[in-house]
């Protein structure tokens, strides 16, 4: 007898209604949806990022203010109510900024707003006094050769470009993290850069220069946008250009930080599988570490305290990680993903909050191809909060790169990045720039995330090994 194609049409619809249903069982989306619902009404994120800012403030590794980060988070997490608090130790470099002054001397006197970049050496007590040279692009301070740049400074100005995605901040964390090492290679005393920022005020921006490569010891500087324009007028008047710096910037012996780790346990079969939820503790010195990273610290730990507070443990176990040092070599990142490289395969999915406080528009991912309805029903859980469907390519954030590269899933909740890098690094990274409704929404969107991924019965694959990472050596090629 045969089948009728109605009818097997019909089995056919069913089965894959089933099977689209099962991905996220209706108990876990009701209970995702009713989180997600609650911490867009309030949270407590906005508190935590109020004291760790005005209780503790810069955090730069090795400081002293490091020190304090890592007894305030252990002290939170476990008033919290977190198990397994800890800290993981980590050695870490100890810069010191010092003072610098940076002016212009000819054709005309200036005083320019600047700051040292992360691991710049300072100059020698006379200071320096020298020509500058001016380029737009890491490619062309390539092209100088030696008897172009010898003796001089090499000015780079670059105008990052504001993007919601944060595009524009790559090739202008590549000049600040690299310039130095091709100008000193062709002679420079020092780099200026135009800061790695949208910014229109007077606030230069810090940052880490890469340091795998050391031609010579010589000073870096960024200006501030509106400084970077003051300089650039000068050069382009057609006379030579002096610039006069003196910086105390140096390196001190390394100290040890802790990567502050707690979790919330499952129960169960799936108990030993981990979701991870990562920000990093250290900020740079300028500002109080507001937006990068005290917002993030504050979204991962009031989204797994959330699920924490129900009447049910999660299936799997939520581990909050706080890293170390991201700021200045991910040495925390480093460490974590050496010391739990045989457990890469219970580390079933990680996300990490690194992009200030903007909204979270859209939902992007990198798991296996067959984990991706999965990631269409979470997206359907986070439409009534706006964000979008975004592709399978998430990068998940520099802290948990490292397990990416080893294998580990990892969503990517994409956060409005038009105005973060107006505050980046900067003086200006404090709490008045972080707006409660918009934390309250990152918090409801990993939340939503965090409580699926915990509570599913499937996983979401594994990623073949990537080992691919940028460096300064790209720029030598």
């Amino acid at each position: 007898m045969k089948t009728p194609v109605l009818l097997i049409c019909v089995c056919s619809l069913l089965c894959s209604a089933d099977a689209f249903a099962e991905a996220i069982p209706e108990d876990v989306r009701d209970q995702a949806a009713s989180l997600r619902d609650a911490a867009m009404q309030d949270t407590m994120a906005y508190e935590l990022v109020a004291s760790l800012t005005q209780e503790v403030g810069p955090r730069l590794a090795g400081s002293p203010g490091d020190k304090a980060a890592v007894a305030w988070a252990i002290a939170k997490l476990e008033s919290l109510g977190f198990e397994r608090v800890h800290a993981d130790e980590v050695e870490v470099p100890h810069w010191d900024r010092g003072t610098l002054d940076v002016r212009i001397t000819s054709p005309y006197e200036q005083a320019l707003v600047a700051t040292s970049l992360g691991g710049s050496w300072g100059t020698a007590q006379t200071g320096i006094d020298a020509e500058v040279v001016r380029v737009a692009s890491l490619a062309e301070l390539r092209a100088l050769s030696s008897e172009d740049l010898a003796g001089r400074i090499a000015f780079v100005d670059h105008v990052m470009e504001r993007h919601k995605t944060g595009a524009g901040y790559g090739p202008s964390s590549r000049i600040r993290g690299c310039g130095h090492v091709v100008a000193a290679e062709r002679g420079a005393v020092a780099t200026v850069i135009r800061s790695a920022g949208t910014s229109s005020h007077r606030f230069p921006h810090t940052g880490s220069m890469l340091r795998e490569r050391k031609p010579g010891k010589i000073p870096a500087i960024a200006l501030s946008n509106a400084d970077a324009d003051i300089l650039a007028y000068a050069v382009n008047s057609g006379e030579p250009v002096s610039l006069r710096m003196h910086s105390t910037a140096r390196f001190l012996s390394n100290e040890m930080s802790a990567n502050v780790v707690g979790e919330v346990k499952g129960q169960g079969a799936l108990a030993d599988e981990l979701v991870i939820l990562a920000a990093h503790l250290d900020s740079w010195d300028l500002g109080t570490g507001a937006i990068d990273d005290g917002t993030g610290v504050a979204i991962v730990t009031t989204a797994a305290k959330m699920i924490m507070d129900l009447d049910e443990a999660p299936r799997r176990t939520l581990r909050v990680i706080l890293y170390a040092n991201e700021e200045f070599g991910l040495s925390g990142a480093r460490s974590y993903a050496e010391h739990h490289a045989h457990k890469i395969d219970k580390h079933t999915i990680g996300m990490e909050a690194d992009f200030g406080p903007g909204r979270v528009w859209q939902l992007s991912s990198r798991v296996a191809d067959d984990a991706l309805d999965i990631i269409d029903e979470l997206h359907e859980l986070l439409i009534p909060i706006g964000v979008e469907r975004g592709d399978n390519k998430a990068g998940g954030g520099a802290d948990i790169g490292p397990l990416r590269r080893m294998g580990m899933p990892v969503f990517g909740l994409r956060q409005d990045g038009s105005e973060y890098f107006d505050y980046h690094h900067t003086a200006d990274d404090t709490l008045d720039k972080v707006d409660r409704d918009d934390l309250n929404q990152n918090v409801a969107a990993y939340v939503t995330a965090a409580y699926v991924a915990a509570n599913i019965e499937r996983d979401f694959g594994r990623l073949p090994p990537d080992d691919s990472q940028y460096s300064c050596a790209a720029e030598f090629d």
